[in-house]
């Protein structure tokens, strides 16, 4: 029964946090450039949490040639430039991850 109550509990709490800033963004009116610095935000947050993941080998920085997760982020990184296609993206990423993977 404990767990039940956390769940309801943290539940409704998550909630109440993000819906107070949706209901309150619909009335507040932000400054321009504020609204504009908020379009970074998620590019920022993705790119926090993807670059250490293809940057680091081991608990070592690893920006070497021989990294294949640093190579199919790049490669990705590219495809996505190029198509702007989140599957091809993906599909690409992860072909040449295994690619090297096997290979290396």
């Amino acid at each position: 029964m404990n767990i039940w109550l956390v769940m309801i509990i943290i539940g409704l709490f998550t909630f109440a946090t993000r819906f107070i800033f949706i209901a309150l963004l619909e009335r507040i009116k932000l400054p321009r450039n504020f609204q504009r610095a908020l379009r970074f935000v998620p590019i920022a947050v993705l790119s926090a949490i993807i670059a250490p993941e293809l940057g680091y080998t081991n608990n070592q920085l690893a920006l070497i040639p021989t990294n294949p997760r640093l190579l199919a982020g790049i490669v990705a990184t590219l495809v996505a430039y190029k198509t702007k296609s989140v599957i091809w993206t993906i599909s690409a990423g992860m072909a040449v991850f295994w690619v090297l993977h096997l290979w290396m």
